[in-house]
């Protein structure tokens, strides 16, 4: 199980009511889970259109339990933003 940091940026910041908060997790999948069990509500439904980058690099469509976290790795949860 690798320790890292979830951080959060512009409508999933304001759902989880902080920057970040640590994981504790093997895969992207498990750690989402445990988000979404800390934050029950508005920030599971941003979860659910976020794209994720995994200590930088784009998780785009792989399946969640395939993407290993390394230890004192960064998950970025990324909400859709308006604009261009």
């Amino acid at each position: 199980m690798a320790v890292g940091t979830v951080r959060y940026w512009a409508a999933a910041k304001a759902a989880a009511g902080t920057a970040e908060e640590p994981y504790e997790a093997t895969t992207l999948a498990e750690a989402l889970t445990a988000v979404r069990v800390r934050h029950p509500g508005e920030l599971v439904r941003v979860l659910d259109r976020s794209s994720f980058l995994v200590d930088g690099n784009p998780v785009g469509s792989r399946p969640h339990e395939t993407v290993r976290l390394a230890e004192g790795g960064t998950v970025e949860v990324l909400p859709p933003f308006a604009g261009g």
